[in-house]
């Protein structure tokens, strides 16, 4: 485990396998409403933080992920007209 600049501990994203870091993704997604609503100032920070550090992760290493286009702003336009 490693600590983040701010203090946090977790392993670094970029030491996780592929496989790793999206099931990482896919926990802290889960939990995102419950921190929330229910944890501490300092729960929420962490999982702040933590996310975010999956996310640039994920990002790097996806820099050309596909894109819906129902997902842009033209195509949430699109959808509401």
């Amino acid at each position: 485990m490693n600590e983040s600049e701010h203090g946090h501990r977790g392993v670094d994203p970029a030491d996780l396998s592929e496989q790793d870091l999206l099931r990482e993704l896919e926990t802290i997604h889960r939990s995102r409403h419950d921190t929330l609503l229910y944890g501490s100032a300092a729960a929420l920070e962490a999982h702040n933080v933590r996310m975010a550090d999956l996310e640039a992760e994920y990002l790097r290493r996806h820099p050309d992920r596909p894109v819906a286009a129902g997902r842009t702003r033209s195509g949430a336009r699109e959808r509401t007209q």
